[in-house]
């Protein structure tokens, strides 16, 4: 059995090479996406360096899990095979190691947090798993994982201590160097439980010495972060938007990876994350989750650092919720002044709403919504009020809209939250 909760295995401990990843590569060959390596104009302009995306939110279940769950499982002995694997993950491991167990025909368990996005529960039963939902966290997952797994004498296939799977992981980074047009500078990593990061950091130090490996966690899990930084940084909360690195505790063969190796852990806030997932939707037309958001949020918070190199981004994966995907959008939109609520109090007359409409169109802004209330005990019997948002194409033309409304006689305020 793989490592799990508290287990310790020769595979789990083995510290992984550069020629561990070379031969990972071999092995994936032909069964993952060689993703591209995108220079990007836009947010190379908007960030001062030369920006790179390595797209591995295009790998057929949305992430770079695919890689090393099929550089894992092609390892397994027919033994293991035939009694079949167990995996637990947040989600995206989920679907990788259900879409390759699916394709080599070996049968496969995934246990999941109860607090998983539906998207991804749904996606990861898609491809034939028995999915079981466990507990709140990944810690209570793995502890169920690891019953089930003795029970049914399953192999474990962990999501980022086993090393099969670094190695797996690791390709990514040897892509990155072999597609680069030049020498890159730095490569920004998301960190979890750091399979990720471990694996790119061993096949780009080994290849391009002088290039840079940073990763970055978000402030609601700074694991790595703290262990470099003598424990100067706190957890922020347990919500986050990016589940995808919502790990407590970096892995035990990840950190001993890249504790002496690693150039820098950083973290940044939900908040920038989620400005990164609509800018890539915005000027990329990438749909892209918040794990794999968060190379860009770093890249942004830091552009002085980064300013004139050539910097590669690893878009981890893309398996963002539909639903979660309009709130950003709405909430940037907000954030960013783009989108404004008003309350505007008028007369209970016909005509009314359809001057206070003109008015606001006359500034050049959209009216996305209007609430018409008469019942507030706060305002005459014979007034209403309107709530209106309303988008404008400049943050300041908002002001003008209240001029505007104030000559005409309303009395018009914006909502502090807008």
């Amino acid at each position: 059995m793989r490592h799990c909760a508290g287990a310790e295995t020769p595979n789990a401990m083995k510290l992984v090479s550069a020629a561990d990843v070379a031969t990972a590569a071999a092995n994936i060959a032909g069964r993952i996406r060689h993703t591209e390596l995108a220079e990007s104009p836009a947010l190379s302009d908007l960030s001062g360096a030369r920006v790179f995306l390595k797209l591995e939110n295009r790998q057929l279940t949305g992430s770079f899990k695919d890689r090393g769950a099929y550089n894992a499982l092609l390892s397994l002995a027919p033994k293991g095979r035939s009694n079949g694997v167990i995996a637990m993950s947040a989600g995206n491991h989920a679907q990788a190691v259900a879409a390759v167990a699916k394709t080599l025909g070996i049968p496969a368990t995934i246990v999941m947090p109860a607090t998983t996005p539906f998207l991804k529960v749904r996606r990861t039963r898609s491809y034939g798993a028995d999915v079981v939902l466990h507990g709140d966290t990944l810690a209570e997952a793995a502890e169920r994982a690891g019953t089930i797994a003795a029970e049914k004498s399953l192999t474990f296939v962990h999501p980022y201590d086993d090393a099969a799977v670094i190695a797996g992981q690791g390709t990514v980074g040897l892509e990155i160097v072999e597609q680069a047009p030049g020498p890159i500078d730095a490569v920004i990593v998301p960190v979890g439980g750091g399979g990720l990061l471990s694996g790119v950091l061993t096949a780009v130090k080994a290849r391009s010495p002088a290039t840079q490996v940073i990763g970055v966690e978000t402030e609601a899990y700074p694991s790595l972060a703290r262990i470099l930084h003598g424990g100067t940084f706190s957890q922020s909360s347990q919500n986050t938007i990016a589940e995808g690195i919502a790990v407590k505790s970096i892995g035990d063969l990840p950190l001993k990876i890249v504790r002496d190796k690693l150039d820098d852990a950083l973290t940044v806030p939900d908040v920038e994350i989620e400005r990164a997932i609509h800018l890539y939707l915005e000027n990329e037309k990438l749909v892209v989750e918040g794990a794999g958001a968060a190379s860009l949020a770093l890249l942004l918070a830091h552009r002085e650092r980064f300013r004139g190199k050539n910097v590669a981004l690893i878009v981890s994966g893309g398996n963002i919720d539909t639903g979660l995907l309009a709130s950003v959008i709405a909430r940037v939109r907000v954030g960013e002044h783009r989108v404004h609520r008003m309350r505007v109090e008028i007369s209970d007359q016909p005509g009314v709403l359809a001057r206070v409409a003109a008015i606001v169109g006359s500034v050049g802004a959209n009216i996305l919504d209007v609430e018409h209330q008469r019942q507030s005990s706060a305002i005459s019997a014979k007034s209403a009020y309107l709530a209106i948002a309303f988008e404008t194409p400049r943050p300041q033309d908002a002001d003008e809209v209240l001029r505007r409304l104030s000559a005409a006689g309303f009395l018009a305020t914006l909502s502090p939250e807008a």
